[in-house]
């Protein structure tokens, strides 16, 4: 079903809320459907860098994160990038070159990609419904993913905390919009996993209506968080998400986990990187520009500041247009 549609889409743009214009002209970066599909040479080491300096709250206050997270041996080519906005690449040889990408991911550093520590984080409410979550207008980030994603990891690494997100012991049971204020700035948003088998069928079809409203009527959403599980090939349910975001034009940014883990040869194992690759080349048809995506692990903590760096700069050009 994902690939009969493809005529429709290619207008899409993935891109902020309220952000309407093209980040590049066409002139410079060719739409990704005129272009062969080229390999991805990604990074192979893991980032070990997460220090207890990371922790201290010393950094002046714009200038990225300490810890090394660029990546200047990525061969990304130009049209597999994303680019932030008020970012022009083709002035800038040396950004192509991925002297200002995430370590990890086809990401670029902006100037937007500032105050990304996390100092402090509450659990403020659960909500049924998407109008009874916060209302102070504060910029959020949604996480969602299958129910054995690593959601609950994930969240719990990014804030350092061991045990914030509350995970409940029946998957699929919860349907409930989990917010957590960060540095009483700005929101992430837990939301229920998706495709867990046992579910009756009914919760299934309302688990469905309930993340789509919330998804097409929240105000202050910046990005979504798809999480993947980088450690097995692209599932259909992961594929068929990602595709209703695109064509919703719901920005949208890809969280690859289990990046340390790699499954036996036997069952068909690739390497996450493979997987990675082969899940954004099954998703390319649904969007002009090429999603930012990023790779993790919540065991190794690789890719965490880099996706804090990533929600920073979309937050702060969120708050300032």
């Amino acid at each position: 079903m994902l690939l009969h549609h493809h005529h429709h889409h290619h207008h899409l743009l993935l891109l902020p809320r309220l952000l309407s214009f093209p980040l590049t002209t066409p002139t410079q970066i060719p739409s990704l459907f005129s272009l062969p599909t080229k390999t991805l040479i990604l990074a192979k080491t893991l980032t070990t860098a997460t220090s207890a300096a990371a922790d201290t709250a010393t950094e002046p206050p714009h200038i990225p994160l300490s810890f090394p997270d660029i990546q200047p041996q990525t061969h990304l080519p130009i049209e597999k990038l994303f680019v932030p906005p008020e970012v022009n690449l083709a002035g800038d040889p040396t950004l192509v070159d991925g002297a200002r990408v995430l370590k990890g991911s086809n990401i670029v550093l902006g100037p937007y990609a500032r105050d990304a520590q996390v100092s402090a984080a509450d659990f403020v409410k659960s909500s049924a419904r998407t109008e009874e979550c916060p209302a102070d207008g504060l910029p959020e980030f949604a996480l969602v993913g299958r129910s054995n994603v690593g959601k609950s990891s994930l969240l719990n690494s990014l804030v350092r905390r061991k045990k914030l997100a509350l995970t409940s012991k029946k998957p699929g049971k919860t349907q409930l919009i989990n917010h957590f204020r960060i540095n009483d700035s700005w929101y992430l948003v837990d939301l229920p996993g998706y495709g867990y088998a046992s579910a009756p069928h009914e919760l299934r079809n309302n688990w469905d209506q309930f993340t789509k409203d919330y998804f097409l009527n929240r105000q202050t959403l910046v990005s979504v968080f798809l999480l993947i599980d980088a450690s097995i090939p692209a599932k259909k349910i992961d594929l068929e998400y990602a595709s209703w975001l695109g064509q919703n034009q719901i920005p949208m940014t890809l969280v690859f986990t289990k990046c340390d883990k790699r499954k036996k040869k036997k069952n068909g194992g690739k390497r996450p990187e493979e997987n990675v690759d082969d899940f954004q080349n099954l998703i390319r048809e649904f969007f002009q520009s090429a999603p930012p995506w990023i790779m993790t692990s919540s065991v190794t903590n690789q890719g965490r500041d880099e996706i804090l760096l990533h929600m920073a700069q979309l937050r702060n050009y969120w708050l300032k247009h």
